[in-house]
C-alpha cells in the first residue's frame, strides 16, 4: 500500500468576513463556516488520495466563540488518519481582528472524507504516515472517534468497538 506523510495532506484557506456572510448579530453564520470547512477539509483529503472525495460525516462543530463581521477567518485542515478508503480529517478555525491585532482559535471539528472513483465506487487511499508527537496523538485517537462514529450510527454494534469497550460496558 501506498504512504504518505501528514505534511502532505495539508490545506489551508483565509477568508474575509463580509455582510452577506454575517447573521442580524453580525456574527459570521454557521452554515457558511461549515461550508468554508467542508471545502478546506475536501482539498486536504483529495491532497492526501489524489482522489474525488465526498463527506461521509462531520462530527461536533460547535459556535462557542463567534466570528465578527469584519473578521479575518484562517482554516486548515489535515488528515489524522486514514482507513481504507476514507480518511479523518481535523479543522481548526483561526478568526483574527486585524486592527485590533487580535487572533483566536474559534472552531475545531472532525469530518470523514471518502475517496472515490469516477463511477462512485469507493477506492483505497494510501496509508498516513504521523512525523511529529502531535500527529501520532491524533492518529492514534483517530481509531477511538472512528469507533465512536461507527456505533452512533448503527454501522458497528458496541461490543465491537474494541477502542471503546469500556465507555459502553454495563455493570
Amino acid at each position: 500500500m501506498l504512504k504518505k506523510f501528514a505534511r502532505e495532506s495539508y490545506a489551508s484557506m483565509t477568508e474575509f468576513v463580509l455582510p452577506n456572510d454575517t447573521n442580524t448579530l453580525n456574527n459570521l453564520m454557521g452554515g457558511r463556516l461549515m461550508h468554508l470547512m467542508d471545502i478546506v477539509a475536501a482539498i486536504s483529503a483529495q491532497r492526501h488520495s489524489n482522489s474525488t472525495v465526498v463527506t461521509a460525516s462531520v462530527d461536533n462543530v460547535s459556535f462557542a466563540t463567534p466570528i465578527k463581521l469584519g473578521n479575518v477567518v484562517t482554516l486548515e485542515a489535515k488528515v489524522t488518519r486514514s482507513f481504507r478508503s476514507s480518511m479523518e480529517v481535523r479543522i481548526t478555525v483561526y478568526a483574527e481582528d486585524i486592527p485590533n491585532r487580535y487572533r483566536y482559535k474559534s472552531n475545531e471539528a472532525y469530518f470523514t472524507f471518502v475517496a472515490i472513483y469516477p463511477d462512485g465506487k469507493p477506492r483505497e487511499v494510501p496509508e498516513l504516515v504521523p512525523e511529529s508527537e502531535e500527529e501520532f496523538n491524533l492518529y492514534a485517537s483517530a481509531l477511538r472517534r472512528r469507533q465512536l462514529r461507527l456505533v452512533l450510527a448503527g454501522r458497528m454494534k458496541p461490543e465491537e468497538a474494541t477502542e471503546l469497550r469500556s465507555l459502553f460496558q454495563t455493570v
